[in-house]
């Protein structure tokens, strides 16, 4: 019992460092195939686009509900594995790579979400700090392409793909080999096209993944833009000299240490009391970045950056322990699929409406507009909180 939480964390990470594959390396590619920085916004947007796929999919089948959860996370990441190595293939299109990493992230639905729901068929006592580890695996897992690309960069850039991709293998094996079906896993024997709506019926559960969907809207486009922030500074200040790619992965990577101190409080102070906090801070965080993204102390500016990398993932494991412990016991891993897939829908909205609006807006002002995703997220838990729900 001891090796399974420390294994499926490892697996977690090993296997989401498919994620940012293709943004780390999204200089080479435009530079290669003749396409312009915008395209940043596109293929972060396949990957997610695949992922809501996939798990809107994985929900309404109900596979991690019917079939064995260890199992279809091996399948997964053998699969997404595989469709990762697609954009190192010679003469392939803009399409082609796009259509590649959507296929990448569509099986990442059988790898996060289902990695969720193996845990907490082991974990239901201290789930919180469960998941704070597991959600920080997948933070560090997601921030882990950036260090490899700084790491190598000697070598070609598939070479980070031939690395995300063997290290996704080696996560589904562990998996597989070490982790069996949990003691609280509850089969469910028929096919159920409505089990994914069941969660919602229930005002705990909708509290919960409003303040998810509210947090989604900042998370990934904050990571995504996270390298942008410090080539704009580097080119409006270029003897800061910044190393962007290992600062880019050291402030993403942050975060996983805050998801696990999140989870770890959680037991003391409540998941939905320092999920609210950590939703206040982050919004706090894009409320007042014009401040510090032009500053002319680089160091104040990384400063800035670690600390809206830590709060703005922190709450996180707490949402996801909120909805795991408020949807029914039958079909948790699909009302964890379904919230997941709508979560990360918003992130697409999120990412383009940014990309867009780069071209009318100031850089210096732009990262405000994140600011309306938390807001939502905080009216959505103060008012069921006044009602009494969570």
């Amino acid at each position: 019992m001891k090796r399974i939480l420390p294994t499926i964390v490892i697996a977690q990470f090993l296997c989401t460092s498919l994620w940012f594959a293709g943004n780390a390396i999204i200089n080479e590619i435009a530079h290669d195939h003749q396409l312009g920085l915008s395209f940043l916004a596109h293929i972060t947007s396949a990957i997610q686009f695949g992922f809501i796929t996939g798990t809107l999919v994985f929900a309404v089948f109900t596979i991690s509900d019917r079939f064995s959860p260890s199992k279809v996370f091996f399948v997964s990441s053998l699969l997404a594995g595989l469709f990762n190595l697609g954009i190192s293939l010679g003469n392939i299109s803009a399409t082609e790579i796009l259509f590649f990493r959507f296929l990448t992230g569509f099986f990442l639905a059988g790898i996060y979400p289902v990695g969720m729901k193996i845990a907490s068929d082991y974990y239901q006592a201290g789930l919180g700090k469960s998941l704070g580890f597991l959600v920080g695996a997948l933070v560090v897992g997601t921030a882990f392409p950036h260090l490899l690309k700084n790491y190598i960069t000697d070598f070609p850039w598939r070479y980070v793909l031939y690395s995300t991709t063997t290290l996704s293998l080696l996560g589904g094996l562990s998996i597989l080999l070490l982790v069996p079906d949990g003691p609280y896993r509850k089969l469910s024997q028929k096919l159920n096209f409505r089990a994914f709506l069941k969660g919602f019926q229930q005002a705990n559960f909708r509290a919960a993944s409003f303040g998810y969907f509210g947090h989604m809207w900042e998370l990934y486009t904050f990571w995504a833009f996270v390298p942008v922030i410090l080539l704009t500074y580097t080119i409006r200040y270029p003897e800061a000299g910044l190393n962007i790619p290992l600062l880019s992965f050291l402030i993403i990577a942050s975060g996983g240490l805050a998801c696990v101190i999140s989870g770890t409080f959680s037991q003391k102070y409540g998941a939905k009391k320092l999920a609210t906090l950590s939703l206040l801070m982050s919004c706090l965080c894009c409320l007042t970045s014009p401040l510090f993204l032009f500053s002319e102390s680089p160091l104040l500016l990384i400063v800035f950056l670690f600390f809206w990398g830590l709060v703005v993932i922190a709450d996180s494991p707490l949402f996801s322990t909120l909805v795991a412990q408020s949807a029914p016991q039958e079909s948790r891993g699909t009302s964890l699929t379904i919230v997941n897939c709508i979560g990360f829908s918003i992130t697409i909205v999120s990412i383009q409406f940014m990309n867009v609006l780069k071209d009318y807006l100031h850089p210096q002002y732009i990262y405000t507009l994140l600011a309306v995703g938390p807001l939502l997220g905080l009216m959505a838990l103060l008012t069921n909180k006044r009602e009494g729900l969570l």
